[in-house]
C-alpha cells in the first residue's frame, strides 16, 4: 500500500503565519521592555544619577566654594539632595565623628541622614566597607507618610540613599546623596491599558497586511505552478510571465526560456529521428535492391553492383559509428588520450582522404600554411575534426566546388579555418547550426560526403579540449568554420 505523504501548506498560508507570529513575537518584546522591565529601568538610571553625581562631588572635596556650587547645581538638574562629611575617627572610643564639609542647607533626607549621629555613621561605614566602599538602598517612605496617604490608593513615595566613601588627601569622607520618588505603578497600569488597544490595532493591521502581501507574493506563483503543469503535459506555448516582485519577474522569464529551449529541443528530436530513418533507409534500400536484382537477374552479378552494397554498408556502418560517437561524446564517456603531435602534418594526411573525390567529381581542396606547429590533444580525435569540417564545407561547396583550408599562428595560438564559397548562413541560424541534423532551409538531403553529423561531434571534441571554436558566415557569400588550440613550443 502506497504511504500517504502529509500535503504541504500553501504559500498564501505559510506567509500569512509567518508574518502574524513576528507581529506577535514584535509586540511581547515591546511589552516586555516597555511595560514589565520599566520600574527595573527607572530604577537603575535613577541609581546612575546618583552614582554620577557622587563621582562630581569627590571631584571637588577639599574646596568648598566650588563644592556648593556643584551641589546647587546637582540639586537644580536632578533633584538630588546632598551631604558631604569629613570622618574623624576616636581610637580611645573606637567611634566616628562627622564634621560637615558642605554650608548647603537642602536636604530631603526623611530619617536618620537628617542629623548623622555616631551610631548611624558607623553602622553605614560599616555596611559601605562591606560592598566595597559603597552603600545603596531603596526603601519605601511609611515613616513621614500620613495615616491618610497610608489609607488612600495613592502611591506613596520611595525613598533611593545612596552613600560613598573617598579619600582625598590621606582625609576620609563620605557623600551622601538622596533622592525622592515616586513608583510608577500607575503609569504602568496605563501602558498595559495602553498596549493592550495598541496590540490590538497592531495586529489587525499585520493580518490584514499579511493577507495582502501573501496573495500578491503567491498569485503569480500560483499561475506559474498551474502554466508549469501544462508544459510537464507537453504544451510548450505554456505563459510564464511573471509579475510583481523582481524575483518573480525573473523567474517567469528563466521558465518562458526552458519552455522555448525544451520547444526547440523536441523540435531538433523528432527532426533528428525523421532524419536517421531517412538515412538508415536509403542505404537500406539500396543494398536489399541491388541484392535482390543480383540474385533475380542473371548477369546482374557484376563488380560495380557488388561495389555499390559495399559503399552504402560502408555509408551505414559510418552513420551508426558517428551516431555513437555523438552519444558519448555528450554522455562524457569518452577518454581523450592527449599527445603532443604535428597538427600541420595532420590536416595534410587528412587531405589525402579526398584524392578519390577530387579526382572524379571535380572538387578543390586547397591547404594553406606558414610552418609546421606542435598541439598536445588527442590526434585521432582532432584528425575527425578536420575530416567533418572539410565534410561540411563539401557539402555546402556551391557550384565551384572549392573549400579553402587555412592554418594561421598568432598570440601563441594557431587557428584552422576551412571555408566554402556556397549560400552561406543567416545570423539567427548560426547557433542552432552545432545541432544534430540542423538544417538552415529545413529540408533534410542526403549528405555528398559524411553522415550529416559532423558538426555534433566536431562541437563535442572541441568543448572537451576547451578549445574556442565557431564560424563566420555571410548569405550568398560561403562560411568559414574555425577552431583554435593552444601551440606548444619545442
Amino acid at each position: 500500500m502506497r504511504k500517504r505523504t502529509k500535503t504541504p501548506i500553501c504559500i498564501k498560508r505559510k506567509l500569512f503565519l509567518y508574518l502574524a507570529c513576528f507581529t506577535g513575537f514584535v509586540l511581547l518584546v515591546v511589552w516586555i521592555f516597555q511595560v514589565l522591565l520599566l520600574g527595573m529601568f527607572y530604577k537603575q538610571i535613577k541609581q546612575d544619577e546618583l552614582k554620577n553625581a557622587s563621582t562630581a562631588l569627590i571631584n571637588r572635596l577639599g574646596d568648598t566654594e566650588t563644592l556648593d556650587k556643584k551641589i546647587e547645581e546637582i540639586l537644580s538638574d536632578s533633584m538630588i539632595y546632598t551631604r558631604v562629611f569629613k570622618i574623624h575617627h576616636v581610637e580611645e572610643k573606637d567611634e566616628y565623628i562627622a564634621v560637615r564639609v558642605d554650608t548647603h542647607k537642602e536636604w530631603a533626607g526623611d530619617y536618620y541622614l537628617k542629623d548623622a549621629s555616631v551610631k548611624e555613621l558607623s553602622d553605614l561605614i560599616g555596611k559601605a566597607k562591606d560592598n566595597g566602599g559603597v552603600y545603596y538602598f531603596n526603601r519605601t517612605i511609611k515613616d513621614i507618610a500620613s495615616d491618610d496617604d497610608k489609607k488612600s490608593s495613592k502611591e506613596i513615595p520611595e525613598e533611593m540613599v545612596y552613600v560613598e566613601f573617598a579619600e582625598v588627601d590621606d582625609e576620609m569622607y563620605i557623600i551622601m546623596l538622596n533622592m525622592i520618588y515616586t513608583p510608577l505603578g500607575s503609569m504602568v497600569k496605563t501602558l498595559n491599558i495602553q498596549f493592550v488597544s495598541i496590540a490590538i490595532i497592531l495586529l489587525l493591521g499585520a493580518l490584514t497586511l499579511s493577507a495582502i502581501i501573501s496573495y500578491r507574493i503567491s498569485k503569480p506563483l500560483v499561475k506559474m505552478n498551474d502554466s508549469a503543469k501544462q508544459l510537464a503535459a507537453g504544451n510548450y506555448q505554456a505563459d510564464f510571465s511573471g509579475e510583481g516582485f523582481r524575483e518573480v519577474v525573473e523567474l517567469g522569464d528563466a521558465l518562458n526560456y526552458a519552455s522555448a529551449e525544451l520547444s526547440r529541443s523536441d523540435n531538433l528530436k523528432k527532426d533528428l529521428l525523421a532524419n536517421i530513418s531517412h538515412d538508415l533507409r536509403t542505404p537500406l534500400t539500396m543494398i536489399t535492391g541491388y541484392s535482390e536484382v543480383m540474385r533475380d537477374i542473371p548477369g546482374e552479378n557484376t563488380p560495380e553492383n557488388v561495389q555499390v552494397i559495399i559503399d552504402e554498408s560502408t555509408r551505414l556502418t559510418e552513420l551508426v559509428n558517428d551516431l555513437l560517437d555523438l552519444s558519448k561524446i555528450q554522455a562524457g564517456t569518452v577518454r581523450f588520450e592527449k599527445t603532443v603531435f604535428d597538427l600541420t602534418e595532420t590536416v595534410r594526411a587528412t587531405m589525402q582522404r579526398y584524392r578519390k573525390l577530387i579526382h572524379h567529381d571535380g572538387f578543390k581542396i586547397e591547404f594553406f600554411s606558414d610552418e609546421n606547429v606542435l598541439i598536445e590533444a588527442d590526434k585521432t580525435r582532432m584528425l575527425q575534426v578536420v575530416y567533418n569540417l572539410i565534410n561540411n564545407a563539401l557539402n555546402y561547396s556551391g557550384d565551384d566546388k572549392l573549400v579553402h583550408v587555412r592554418q594561421t599562428v598568432a598570440d601563441g595560438k594557431v587557428r584552422i579555418s576551412v571555408t566554402d564559397y556556397g549560400e552561406g548562413i543567416a545570423q539567427e541560424d548560426i547557433p542552432q547550426i552545432w545541432d544534430r541534423y540542423y538544417k538552415v532551409d529545413k529540408t533534410h538531403k542526403r549528405a555528398v560526403i559524411g553522415t550529416g553529423l559532423g558538426l555534433s561531434i566536431v562541437k563535442g571534441i572541441l568543448e572537451a579540449h576547451n578549445a574556442a571554436y565557431g564560424v563566420e558566415s555571410e548569405v550568398g557569400a560561403g562560411s568559414t568554420f574555425w577552431f583554435e588550440l593552444p601551440i606548444v613550443e619545442y
